[in-house]
């Protein structure tokens, strides 16, 4: 099981800023992750779409869509943050 973190815009657009999910069998990395949200359908699909910009981090490390995900991760997804 990983728990997954939704920040920003996502929290608000998804409902929910924390949920804990069991990873199917092929799941083993973020883009996979990713991918399985988004097959919610709907405003997951639209925020979590591979052309949306959307950041991730595993075990509060910023990760690529090949970083590995197992049971036990923490993954995050954000929106970019921009200073100045």
């Amino acid at each position: 099981m990983v728990t997954v973190l939704y920040f920003a815009r996502l929290r608000e657009a998804l409902g929910t800023g924390r949920e804990q999910i069991e990873l199917p069998p092929g799941v083993r990395d973020l883009d996979a992750l990713r991918a399985l949200l988004a097959s919610r359908g709907g405003a997951w699909a639209r925020e979590l779409a591979p052309a949306s910009t959307v950041r991730g981090a595993v075990n509060e490390a910023m990760a690529r869509g090949d970083t590995r995900v197992a049971d036990g991760d923490e993954v995050a997804f954000f929106p970019p943050v921009t200073g100045g």
